[in-house]
């Protein structure tokens, strides 16, 4: 029997993130997902790093027996590498990242872990979450200071308590465990644990029969939840090549950051290393301008008189400049219209009742707005479940137009749905468009309505919960 992985992952931004943190790798021999953190570019540089230096070893696969110190010697390399990112530019010394690991040895797998993105293995009829958040309220529960469920409300619940930050020792969680035929793993950042529930997890990996299937399925779940943190899903399912007809994935995929993104892993400290870094920096030594000497006096040449200056009409030059001027101008307003032409989002529409489509970006100038309505998609933001309410509220910015058409089908099933069934969205039976509830008042989930809802976006982590009284 020949062990072999067939594997998906995917990667997305979110319904209310600008920039996607997130970077993940899937290949024959490795799977690795990392959740940057530090904003200004500082959590995707730092994710980015991760991977890129975890990902040789899929090229390189060590022996059984040497899997957990590749694992560990991979990590702590990233480690330096970010600590000398860091010493280079400073503005990143609080990026930082978290990183879920695992590589295939035949049927052993050997996995590393810090932070709180998760693996979950699904076996048969069992399923677990095979790893263990590092953070603030994971260890609470563990002590038994607050239970399962307050952990969703607590103020400090997306505090973590390891990451990879260049600053400290990496102090990971290792293990090596045995695959079997039919295993399925996922691996996955906060943004998709955090907003789909373990059941709903667990139900789309039994109910999906291809990782790539099954992992764009729960990037779905996770962006109708809200999406409002970066969402990573890779998913392996392990076969037997000999009686498997699919066979094995054999494209490395390479998503998130990590895809947009090439970090070089830093120089090792070693004297052919130091000796390559002298050479790259050879060249940023100045020269100093040779001294003319006359033949046999061997001396300075005496300074040539100053030419005698010239009496300058102005004109000509005051011209010029005006000419650059405006050639500068037209070139700004040129290409400053083929910008904003480029430029989508999704808002309230101009009357605030319905979603809409606009061109352009979402702020004004002088008191001239950026933006134009390009699309009432009468979609009512009353049908519409609270957070998703939020995201369109706060705009959502679009790639393009195409990316715009997608965004708006997944928003109108989302309505479909909830008019069927209002109560699963939140929504109160008869509620529909022109009903909208004030947050402060009549809410759907607050107490006059006998259930309650709590969003709270903090850090990485957002947690929703919905129950009646």
């Amino acid at each position: 029997m020949t062990i072999a992985l067939r594997y998906a992952a995917y990667s997305d931004v979110g319904c209310l993130r600008e920039g996607n943190e997130d970077s993940a790798y899937a290949g024959p021999y490795l799977l690795a997902v990392a959740d940057g953190m530090g904003g200004h570019a500082g959590g995707e540089i730092a994710s980015a790093i991760a991977v890129s230096t975890l990902r040789a070893l899929d090229d390189d696969v060590p022996t059984t027996e040497e899997m957990v110190d590749s694992l560990q010697q991979a990590v702590e390399n990233a480690n330096s590498t970010l600590a000398q990112r860091v010493k280079d530019e400073p503005r990143l010394e609080n990026m930082g990242t978290t990183l879920t690991a695992m590589l295939w040895s035949g049927a052993r797998v050997a996995m590393i872990h810090v932070g709180d993105s998760r693996a979950y293995l699904l076996r048969g009829e069992e399923f677990a979450q095979i790893t263990h958040d590092h953070t603030l309220v994971q260890t609470l529960v563990d002590e038994g200071k607050i239970t399962e469920e307050e952990v969703a409300t607590h103020p400090q619940r997306s505090l973590l308590l390891r990451a990879l930050d260049g600053r400290s020792q990496v102090d990971p969680d290792v293990s090596i465990s045995e695959a079997r035929v039919g295993d399925r793993y996922l691996l996955c950042s906060d943004g998709l644990s955090g907003v789909v529930s373990t059941d709903t997890i667990r139900q789309t990996l039994e109910s999906e029969p291809h990782p790539d299937a099954a992992a764009r399925r729960l990037i779905d779940l996770a962006n109708r939840g809200g999406g409002p943190d970066n969402i990573t899903a890779v998913v392996a399912d392990v076969i037997d090549t000999a009686t498997d007809p699919g066979g094995p994935t054999q494209e490395a995929a390479v998503v998130g950051a990590a895809d947009q993104r090439r970090e070089p892993v830093m120089t090792p400290d070693t004297p052919a290393g130091r000796a390559q870094g002298l050479n790259r920096s050879s060249g940023d030594t100045a020269e100093m301008e040779r001294i003319p000497v006359d033949g046999d006096a061997r001396r300075p040449r005496d300074p040539e008189p100053e030419p005698e200056r010239r009496t300058r009409r102005w004109w000509p030059m005051i011209l010029t400049f005006l000419v650059i001027v405006a050639a500068i101008a037209a070139a700004g307003f040129y290409f400053g219209s083929q910008y904003l032409s480029n430029q989508y989002f999704i808002g309230p529409s101009e009357d605030g009742s319905t979603v809409a489509v606009y061109q352009g970006l979402d702020t004004d100038i002088a008191g001239y707005s950026l933006a134009e309505q390009i699309q009432n998609t009468d979609i009512p933001l009353d049908g519409l479940p609270q957070t998703q309410r939020n995201a369109v509220d706060s705009t959502i910015p679009l790639d393009d137009r195409q990316d715009a058409e997608g965004r708006i089908a997944e928003l109108r099933r989302t309505a479909d749905e909830c008019a069927a069934d209002p109560e699963s969205c939140g929504l109160s039976a008869g509620s529909g468009p022109g009903d909208r509830q004030q947050q402060n008042g009549e809410s759907p989930g607050s107490g006059q309505n006998g259930g309650s809802a709590a969003n709270a976006v903090g850090g990485d982590t957002v947690e929703t919960t919905t129950g009646g009284e």
